[in-house]
């Protein structure tokens, strides 16, 4: 028995951060039912596609059932009231007022149903000025400061290559207090609202360098923080044949280990003395030899150094192929398979890797 057997959960969500934490839930579990419009929800029309249906759309939403209703429908709250009524888990991502307005709202689904666990993700909570206020995930990070710390040369700014305000602050906060709500539940009997925020998470990720501004007056500039690109310990160093060596030697026996492997002149170990002179000097190490020269260099050394891979290569790698993150699949309509996204459910919490057909508006056998 998975640990949300007998959930059933109502999604209202879209796009990333909502699908996502269903899709959390699903694998642990729980019935989720999406809840699509009239020709299914907009991501069903992103590429890249498989078999002409959408490949982000089945990664998202694999295991799921999938109603289609129009919300604005004068009878729309009718027939979605057994549903709400019987349901544990809602999750919606409108603006704050959106489903109130459609009659759908926290205080109208938890009148007929007192048990409900009703999650609202939106960009910066349900109060506060910004409330209303327009977002992606790029603006989350900017409003917040995150995206300040490590933007890159100001004549090359750099986009993140993770969408970290819709995982970590909208999917994985979402799921966490979801399961939080239940477990309250299931001692008090009674259900709860939950605001997620997916900018107020941005202050987590930003941890070290508020502790530097909160603790020294002092908040690091761009490209400074010892964790952003200000200390030679965590770097990335071009190799002679254009790959990077991403250094993560913190700690000082690791940093020891790193610069007697590279051969690293005495005087620039101690990295306290001039920061700048030792990044220069490392860089002009590893930029002397290719990065397969380098990797069993560090390999032997144990060091907290790493050779960058690309995500082709790195979807191949044994460890990850061996530890079952890509066992699960997603099969198109017309039966061609890829593997299924990989998410930070326990193995022992999912039912065995197997093959799930792609969703389909309307895929629900309690049609209403």
């Amino acid at each position: 028995m998975q640990p949300l057997s007998g959930i059933t959960v109502l999604d209202f969500t879209t796009l990333l951060p909502g699908p996502l934490a269903t899709l959390m839930l699903a694998e642990a579990g729980a019935e989720v039912v999406k809840i699509e419009r009239p020709g299914g929800e907009e991501l069903r029309r992103h590429p890249p596609y498989i078999d002409g249906e959408s490949a982000v759309y089945a990664l998202l939403n694999r295991g799921k059932k999938s109603i289609v209703l129009d919300l604005k429908a004068a009878d729309a709250g009718a027939r979605l009231a057994p549903l709400l009524a019987g349901c544990d888990v809602v999750v919606e991502q409108f603006r704050p007022g959106v489903m109130a307005r459609l009659g759908l709202g926290y205080e109208a689904v938890k009148a007929m149903n007192p048990r409900v666990v009703y999650c609202a993700i939106t960009g910066y909570g349900r109060d506060g000025p910004r409330r209303h206020e327009a977002g992606h995930d790029l603006n989350y990070i900017a409003a917040t400061g995150l995206l300040a710390l490590s933007p890159g040369p100001a004549d090359r700014p750099t986009v993140p290559p993770a969408l970290v305000g819709d995982i970590g602050g909208g999917a994985m906060p979402a799921v966490m207090n979801i399961l939080l709500g239940l477990r309250r539940r299931d001692a008090t009997g009674e259900g709860c609202f939950i605001d997620i925020a997916m900018a107020d998470a941005m202050f987590t990720f930003a941890w070290h360098a508020l502790a530097s501004g909160f603790a020294e007056h002092r908040f690091p500039a761009p490209g400074t923080g010892r964790l952003t690109g200000g200390s030679p310990r965590y770097q990335l160093y071009p190799t002679s044949d254009g790959k990077l060596v991403a250094c993560a030697a913190l700690e000082q026996k690791f940093w020891l280990a790193f610069c007697v492997a590279i051969g690293l002149a005495a005087p620039l170990v101690d990295d306290r003395v001039d920061a700048a002179a030792t990044t220069a000097a490392v860089a002009g190490i590893i930029a002397r030899r290719t990065a397969q020269e380098w990797a069993p260099v560090f390999a032997a050394a144990d060091c907290c150094v790493t050779i960058v891979t690309d995500l082709e290569h790195a979807v191949l790698d044994p460890h990850f192929v061996g530890r079952g993150l890509f066992a699960h699949q997603v099969v198109s309509a017309k039966g061609t398979a890829m593997p299924a996204l990989p998410v930070p459910i326990d193995r022992g919490f999912r039912q065995a890797p197997h093959a799930v057909s792609t969703l389909r508006p309307g895929d629900h056998d309690g049609m209403i």
